[in-house]
């Protein structure tokens, strides 16, 4: 199974800190955000992963990673999204590189307290379809929110101005080899992207979606708000590994 992390956009909502470098090469307590998502990757076993980032500074995650051998790899493959079409068309990018198997993608600016290695292996387990990975969080208005009924996942919604739950999909995302033949249907949505959420609620119509909720704390570090917690998570998570 591979990885893949998107890195791309230009973090708009973090200006002016992203006017001259990438959303995921800024600090996160002491390592770039980049780190976090490379880290949960490798841990739950993944290595052969792809990068995909954008902008102006792309050439600096070459320089701070390289092949990933800080990380216990050998290889770490780089691919470049022009523009801003959204998540979708970006995990576009990632198709020959997936070869017909099965893959996982993160965001760049997910952090995460536990392994998720379960999941993954859950995963690979399962004959087809995809997985998606849920968090209970105080502000589901920002993200894709999940209907569940009986502890099975029914939709999802993108940035409800009325949430049907406080259950959001994180930006962690599992799908088989048909998550490309579903990219290439999409519409762009009224912000002009092709949407991950679209991806997800396709599988769920086909019945192919299962889900997991995560355990630990969850966050992602996009906004001023959400980037001074995940910096506050981290510093804690820290203290207590001194400490155990």
């Amino acid at each position: 199974m591979k990885g893949v992390i998107l890195a791309g956009g230009l973090g708009k909502r973090l200006e002016p800190l992203t006017r001259i470098t990438n959303k995921h090469l800024l600090p996160v307590y002491s390592k770039p955000m980049i780190y976090y998502p490379l880290e949960t990757l490798v841990e739950a076993g993944i290595r052969d992963i792809l990068l995909v980032t954008g902008g102006n500074n792309a050439g600096d995650f070459l320089r701070l990673l390289g092949n990933g051998g800080e990380f216990g790899l050998k290889h770490i493959n780089y691919t470049y999204q022009k523009g801003e079409g959204g998540i979708a068309e970006a995990l576009n990018l990632a198709e020959h590189f997936a070869d017909n198997g099965k893959i996982i993608v993160i965001l760049g600016d997910n952090l995460v307290e536990k392994s998720i290695k379960e999941q993954v292996e859950k995963f690979k387990a399962q004959p087809e379809g995809a997985k998606v990975l849920l968090k209970e969080v105080e502000d589901p208005e920002r993200f894709g929110v999940a209907e569940i009924e009986e502890d099975r996942l029914i939709s999802v919604e993108e940035k409800p101005k009325q949430p049907k739950s406080n259950y959001i999909v994180t930006g962690i995302y599992m799908y088989d080899n048909q998550v490309f033949d579903i990219i290439k249907t999409l519409e762009p949505s009224g912000r002009g992207e092709l949407e991950i959420t679209d991806v997800n609620n396709a599988y769920i119509k086909k019945g192919q979606m299962t889900c997991d909720i995560l355990e630990g704390w969850w966050t992602d570090a996009g906004t001023f708000d959400s980037l001074l917690r995940a910096n506050s998570l981290v510093a804690g998570k820290k203290k207590t590994d001194v400490k155990g």
